[in-house]
């Protein structure tokens, strides 16, 4: 479990203890507890960390975030040189754990204020509070953005400028539901589509190609 799920828990706890006090002289009040309890079910699920086996490959690009793929394609199309953008849906019941989609150095780390759209509208990723991370590996640069939605209200990266990161490797979250965008230079191939869930770290999204 993410520790920014302590704070949310220990609220949780000390409401649910205050209301049970309450609760024995006046019993109605159990189904605050109850409630009360549900909700810290909720965060210790929302938050949840599991471990994921991060395929092998110095050629692979991994999804960046659990979720549903919403977008797909060359941000300019009839571009050859355009880079691909993959979109990802977060919802409230998917793991919000991001993840670094190569291996590599974070060249630059950019957080830009912004509204809390929902982040299936196209606009969001230009509107939305955002960090913007540029990745940069042995073979390809990579740029991540972590977009606040609707609900969610705050992103968080664990990682800085210059830090060296391994594929697959945990670099951040976003509270709540919201989407992670991913942008791959086009000599990148990509083996995933429009409408497929991927699974952050482990769905192999790309790989990159040889030069001829």
């Amino acid at each position: 479990m993410a520790k920014e799920a302590y704070p949310y828990l220990l609220w949780c706890g000390g409401a649910a203890l205050l209301l049970a006090l309450v609760a024995f002289w006046l019993p109605l009040v159990w189904g605050l507890v109850v409630l009360v309890g549900l909700l810290a079910v909720f965060v210790a699920y929302f938050f949840r960390d599991p471990e994921r086996a991060i395929p092998p490959g110095d050629d692979i690009v991994v999804a960046p975030a659990d979720g549903l793929i919403t977008r797909l394609g060359p941000i300019t199309p009839d571009d050859p040189a355009s880079p691909w953008l993959v979109s990802i849906f977060l919802s409230p019941l998917d793991v919000h754990i991001n993840r670094a989609p190569i291996a590599g150095v974070i060249r630059d780390v950019m957080h830009r204020p912004g509204q809390f759209k929902s982040a299936l509208r196209d606009d969001a990723a230009l509107t939305n509070e955002q960090f913007i991370v540029v990745l940069e590996g042995a073979r390809i640069t990579v740029t991540l953005k972590q977009i606040a939605g609707l609900i969610a209200r705050r992103c968080v990266l664990w990682k800085g400028t210059g830090d060296q990161v391994a594929c697959g490797e945990r670099i951040g979250l976003i509270k709540f539901s919201s989407r992670t965008d991913l942008l791959v230079p086009p000599e990148v191939a990509l083996c995933v589509r429009q409408g497929q869930r991927v699974v952050g770290g482990a769905t192999i999204i790309g790989r990159i190609c040889s030069p001829e």
